[in-house]
């Protein structure tokens, strides 16, 4: 949270939950980058999902949000934040807003963050969510994330949180040089993949390990 005010929503139980999280899933498993688990350490992960589901938010696995999309698993967001390897300051693009939990990882890493979001219902919870909780700099789109953002292109990064069988070319095309692609890829059998541009427009690509999301909506 943007702020350390001790409230019911975020208790110091929860901060518990938090500092577990990081220490039991996150760091044993490889996860360095410490920006990323200042940002995981920050953000009340129970805020974004059901209610019901709250005594289960910091669980090392994945939640469902609704309308059959999910909350990704801690360690997962962890990785695809690390995977940018972006600085504060720099642009990132965010195709698949969901309830907005990576979104706040993102912005709380220093990032200039851009989401979009295909389904309107969940675009409009999380929108008023990271603003009632102190994300107000976000810059929200409800649509086709396929087409990426182009007005606002390039972009130092861009995470996908859904999956496409085949990468779309215009994520691509929308990274500046030196820019990095995060992105599951594939219909039944997913994998997590890297994407980098060189300075010269070349690309390269680093295939992580396997995974399962759900898949990207196809709109018009």
């Amino acid at each position: 949270m943007k702020n350390d005010l001790e409230t019911p929503l975020d208790s110091g139980e929860h901060r518990a939950l938090r500092d577990q999280m990081i220490e039991q899933q996150l760091r044993p498993r490889g996860i360095e980058d410490e920006a990323v688990l200042e940002a995981m350490a920050r953000v009340p992960r129970q805020l974004f999902v059901p209610v019901e589901l709250r005594a289960m938010a910091y669980a090392d696995g994945p939640l469902p949000i609704g309308e059959d999309q999910t909350i990704s698993q801690p360690y997962i967001v962890a990785v695809m934040s690390e995977a940018l390897q972006l600085k504060p300051g720099q642009r990132v693009l965010e195709i698949g807003t969901g309830c907005g939990y990576q979104t706040a990882v993102l912005a709380e890493m220093g990032l200039k963050v851009y989401t979009i979001e295909v389904l309107p219902g969940l675009a409009d919870e999380a929108k008023s969510r990271l603003r009632s909780i102190g994300y107000g700099d976000v810059e929200f789109r409800t649509g086709n994330g396929r087409h990426g953002w182009l007005e606002e292109a390039p972009f130092d990064g861009i995470i996908v949180t859904a999956a496409p069988v085949a990468v779309p070319n215009v994520f691509l095309d929308q990274l500046a040089p030196e820019g990095r692609l995060v992105i599951p890829v594939g219909r039944w059998s997913q994998e997590l993949r890297v994407y980098r541009k060189d300075r010269d427009g070349c690309i390269e690509r680093q295939s992580l390990f396997p995974v399962r999301f759900v898949p990207l909506v196809k709109t018009p």
